[in-house]
């Protein structure tokens, strides 16, 4: 998460919320944001949102996470948030979206929705 400079602003019961500024690194061809930057920020703020709600003791992981791509991501910014649609003792239902923010000197930032995921965060019990 800090590798990539993502910052997890909001962290609440079962669900976050976290910002990156988009650079170079993070973009492939024609500027657009990489779709593996988004599926990771889908990936990471559902993850948190599903972590804040297990105990101390337990961990979750990734068990499957689908992302569905609505538009290429062209802002400076991205925004994503996380959260638990249906908590279960072994599997955390999640959802994640993704947005970018598109600023134009002299107009009210311009936000869209990029992209949306789909996860199942599995309980770990460490042994």
């Amino acid at each position: 998460m800090h590798l990539i400079g993502f910052d997890l602003q909001v962290i609440e019961e079962g669900r976050t919320e976290g910002w990156l500024t988009v650079e170079e690194k993070h973009q492939q061809q024609k500027g657009y944001a990489h779709g593996g930057l988004i599926a990771t920020l889908a990936d990471i703020t559902a993850g948190f949102a599903a972590y804040t709600l297990v105990p101390e003791d337990q961990h979750v992981v990734t068990a499957e996470i689908k992302v569905s791509y609505f538009l290429p991501a062209i802002g400076q910014k991205l925004h994503a948030i996380g959260w638990v649609l249906k908590q279960g003792r072994k599997i955390n239902f999640c959802e994640a979206e993704v947005w970018d923010v598109i600023e134009e000197e002299g107009k009210e930032p311009r936000r869209r929705l990029v992209a949306k995921a789909t996860t199942s965060m599995a309980t770990v019990f460490p042994q």
